[in-house]
């Protein structure tokens, strides 16, 4: 017997009724992490970060993790459910780069990535997922990459990591869907971040050869496509790859 979801269609044309979520945001402590976290926080939800040690921004409920820890993985969890109960929306943003030729790319430095940047979102995900089926409401949002799609020189590890991420929401939302629960991929593009800040000049003004917007991208322009995924009106999204890159990735 298939049960209905724990959120249904608005009727009539009506906006449907915010509802405040528990929230938690991998890496939320920073860049692209943090203004999604402040974003939902400032959308009313309640929002828990998770990071390594630096501690959480001011509002906003902190708790230690490595993403490729299992264990911490749960522990985390563990907190956050105690602090504001179950998880229901779930953005795996955490992650890391270490980019090479790849004539130069080593395999501890490939599976670092791969571990960080795939392993640990399937870990959150699976996580998240236990009280998101019970409850049969979920939000899983995964914060890919034009990289994975489109395909960046050097980023063989990176590139591969994020392009699992779309594979990943499909599958998860072909499973849990019936649920309540989606899986989608937010792709940034060309981001100002402290990162991309601190490149060569010369790196930034030929990345943007390559944006029609001709421009670069804010974090809190990510931030805005995350908050629409968690909301009530993204209720039949599924396994989408919404992107926030000025048309850098399109047609791919």
């Amino acid at each position: 017997v298939v049960t209905e979801p724990a959120t249904e269609p608005a009727a009539n044309g009506s906006k449907p009724a915010f509802v405040s979520r528990s929230v938690l945001v991998t890496g939320g402590n920073r860049g692209i992490g943090l203004a999604i976290a402040q974003r939902l926080a400032a959308d009313g939800h309640k929002v828990a970060v998770t990071h390594r040690g630096s501690g959480a921004p001011e509002g906003l409920f902190g708790v230690v993790c490595d993403v490729t820890d299992n264990d911490a993985v749960d522990r985390a969890f563990k907190e956050v459910e105690e602090h504001q109960g179950p998880v229901e929306v779930v953005v795996s943003n955490a992650g890391i780069s270490k980019d090479a030729f790849l004539i130069r790319m080593t395999e501890e430095r490939f599976e670092e990535v791969i571990n960080a940047n795939l392993t640990g979102a399937f870990r959150v995900a699976q996580r998240a997922s236990r009280s998101m089926q019970k409850k049969r409401f979920g939000r899983i949002i995964f914060i890919g990459s034009v990289s994975g799609s489109w395909g960046i020189g050097n980023q063989s590890n990176y590139a591969a990591a994020k392009a699992g991420l779309i594979g990943m929401a499909r599958s998860i939302s072909r499973e849990l869907s019936k649920a309540g629960v989606t899986a989608n991929v937010v792709a940034p593009g060309y981001i100002d971040t402290e990162m991309t800040r601190s490149l060569d000049e010369r790196i930034q003004e030929g990345a943007l050869e390559f944006i029609p917007a001709k421009r670069v991208g804010t974090a809190e322009e990510v931030a805005g496509a995350v908050s629409f995924l968690a909301s009530e009106d993204a209720s039949y999204i599924a396994g989408a790859v919404i992107p926030v890159d000025g048309g850098m990735g399109m047609g791919h």
